[in-house]
């Protein structure tokens, strides 16, 4: 059975710093644009299906949330439908914007 694993900031940071990794924010968009991890995409309802049509399974996901609760969920999800290497990150957004504030990027 396809699933996923928790992730902590720092080793999210480490991964995202030695490897090519997709980064998916799952926060509401306003949320997500006033400010994300660099590089995330944000991923809702209804970009959820092209997201899994488009993207490469076979390279690690992280999902990233407000606090790390739902995106333990939505991991789960994307392991079922096909992803490799799924992680959720604990503490969410939250947490990384306090460990790594120049990690960070908002939208115009």
């Amino acid at each position: 059975m396809p699933t996923y694993a928790r992730l902590s900031c720092a080793d999210a940071k480490a991964m995202i710093d030695d490897k090519d990794v997709n980064i998916v924010d799952i926060r509401d968009l306003s949320t997500f644009n006033g400010g994300h991890i660099i590089n995330a995409e944000h991923l809702d309802n209804h970009s959820i299906a092209a997201f899994i049509n488009d993207t490469e399974h076979d390279v690690p996901l992280i999902v990233c949330c407000y606090h790390g609760n739902s995106s333990q969920s939505a991991g789960a999800y994307l392991a079922e439908q096909g992803f490799e290497e799924v992680y959720s990150l604990d503490g969410g957004y939250q947490q990384w914007a306090a460990d790594y504030p120049d990690a960070c990027e908002k939208e115009n």
